[in-house]
């Protein structure tokens, strides 16, 4: 029943073959969107916030690179769901030895714990902005009222409004892009000419976790499979493929340009003015030329609206990670899929009680990610490489070349992240 109980179960189609035309397009779009609010959630706000702040333009590079990658990997990690019938958590316990899918998943399943804490942790901050909750008690009411709609199924009902109203606000930021001075050839050039500025490393590797999100990977190969009709006909698969890099293509693109307007904005601003960025409360100054006094409260229901929207992804997530350790499909339901929701869930709300630093929290919570993507990446990577695991639906030489080289870039990112923490640059 995992079709049922998925988010984008919209049409109920998987057992007739469908008509592919204009209409059938757009009704496929839904998978990569939902994938897409996961890198527009607070974590992505902090990070681009101080990557603007801290800045300037330099560090849009990453967020190019980082979309780039994103695209190969969400697209190679759908076409495993497509073809197989499997996601990635399923796979990994169907096709590796125990020892080593164990290891692999327990690690993801502390990536979705890291961005659980990132996402309870925004919408906390937005309840303290809007009604003065404070932070530990808003992380409580935050976790009561996701696990209320994962539970009950309840989240169907209202998902789709918050995507809408989280992606209004996130085009807000794009429209405000006209409304501020920007010196537009220094933004061309941080896209494209890659920087590492001393003391830098932190926030790329956060900005790469905040956007190249380990859970998504696995959510994705989950979800896409409620637009699946008969496998067995090979023309559909491909046909659903297309689609599918469509979907993915359409929304990745926008939360690039989301992505990078937060970054640009936060340089016409606070790095132009050299004001110092400590708390996420702060971004909320960007959206002023647009909205006025009003600012505040705009930007206190976006971020709020943004925090439970990536908690229940990031709980569909994990209790999607968690049952494929027992080689089952996500059904909220079962047992493992509830307590591998649970799991998340709630340790991150533990983590939140120990944080001090709410911002920081953010920002580390995002580096996280990066240092555990590698593992995810070459593990779809071995995957979706196998014939044994494809079958005629294997990837290509090219796509395992493109593959690699994301997956030594992510590795290489990270080392040079351990040896500043070990050898931290001279000031």
């Amino acid at each position: 029943m995992k079709l049922q109980d998925s988010i984008l179960n919209l049409f109920n189609k998987r057992n007739h073959r469908p008509r592919f035309g204009a209409l059938d397009l757009l009704k496929y779009i839904g998978p990569g969107l939902l994938v897409t609010v996961g890198f527009i959630d607070p974590g992505n706000w902090a990070s681009n916030l101080a990557a603007g702040a801290g800045f300037g333009y330099q560090l849009l590079w990453m967020v190019t690179l980082s979309t780039i990658m994103l695209i190969f990997l969400q697209h190679n990690v759908a076409h495993l769901g497509i073809a197989t019938g499997l996601c990635l958590s399923e796979a990994a316990t169907l096709h590796l030895k125990k020892k080593y899918s164990r290891i692999i998943l327990i690690t993801a399943i502390g990536a979705s714990i890291a961005t659980s804490m990132a996402e309870i942790l925004g919408a906390s901050i937005a309840l303290n902005m809007l009604f003065q909750v404070p932070i530990k008690i808003g992380a409580i009411l935050v976790l009561a009222f996701v696990l209320i709609m994962l539970y009950t199924n309840s989240y169907r009902m209202i998902e789709r409004w918050i995507i809408a109203f989280v992606s209004i606000i996130g085009l807000s930021f794009i429209y405000e892009l006209s409304l501020v001075n920007i010196d537009w050839a220094q933004a061309v050039g941080g896209w494209i000419v890659p920087s590492f500025p001393k003391g830098s490393i932190l926030i790329i590797m956060s900005v790469m976790g905040a956007v190249v999100m380990p859970h998504n990977l696995f959510l994705h190969s989950e979800i896409i499979q409620s637009r699946q009709w008969n496998l067995e006909d090979d023309k559909v698969i491909k046909r659903q493929l297309d689609y599918e890099f469509f979907d993915t293509l359409f929304s990745m693109i926008i939360g690039w340009a989301i992505n990078s307007s937060m970054i640009i904005l936060a340089a016409a601003t606070f790095f132009r003015g050299h004001i110092q960025v400590s708390e996420l409360q702060q971004a909320k100054e960007l959206l002023h030329p647009l909205l006025g006094s009003n600012a505040t409260v705009v930007f206190g229901a976006a971020l709020l609206c943004s925090g439970i929207a990536s908690t229940i992804t990031s709980g569909m997530a994990a209790g999607s990670i968690f049952a494929g350790i027992y080689g089952e499909p996500f059904d909220i339901r079962d047992n493992h899929s509830r307590l591998g929701v649970a799991i998340s869930l709630v340790a991150a709300v533990i983590i939140i009680f120990l944080v001090t630093n709410p911002f920081m929290g953010l920002i580390i919570s995002q580096m996280v990610l990066s240092i555990q993507l590698p593992i995810t990446i070459f593990l779809q990577l071995h995957l979706t490489s196998s014939e044994k695991v494809m079958g005629k639906f294997k990837n290509t030489p090219s796509t395992n070349i493109v593959l690699l080289i994301i997956a030594f870039i992510v590795t290489a990112l990270n080392l040079v992240l351990f040896y500043q923490m070990i050898f931290p640059p001279h000031t």
